[in-house]
């Protein structure tokens, strides 16, 4: 499934605080902590837990919040079908971002080992 310029634009605009209560809803309802949660989002953007709260606060777009991440070099490593799109092959680079986060949250709240989910080694 391809993603629509549209598409792309609305997740561009959405905000991450619009976003994270429904990730903290979905990780901690399948027996997963916030202090995971915030272990994955590191991982991939670098944000501490202050930086998050932060980014929250100011009510950045996913936008704003990936152009101001240091993306984790091994985040090409995250790959299936999220939202019914393929990741590895969304061609517009902040929604690929974007959808590697849903990705990291599903398995997360799945009850993937925390290495797989870093994807360590």
């Amino acid at each position: 499934m391809k993603t629509t310029p549209e598409h792309n634009e609305r997740v561009a605009k959405m905000t991450f605080s619009s976003v994270y209560p429904h990730y903290v809803t979905k990780v901690e309802k399948k027996g997963r902590t916030k202090e995971e949660l915030h272990q994955v989002i590191e991982w991939l953007t670098g944000f501490d837990e202050n930086k998050i709260k932060e980014l929250i606060n100011e009510k950045v777009t996913f936008e704003t919040f990936f152009q101001r991440a240091k993306l984790n070099p091994n985040a090409h490593l995250i790959t299936g079908v999220i939202c019914g799109y393929r990741i590895e092959e969304i061609e517009n680079t902040l929604t690929q971002q974007v959808r590697y986060l849903d990705k990291l949250v599903d398995e997360l709240a799945k009850g993937r080992k925390m290495e797989k989910i870093l994807r360590a080694g």
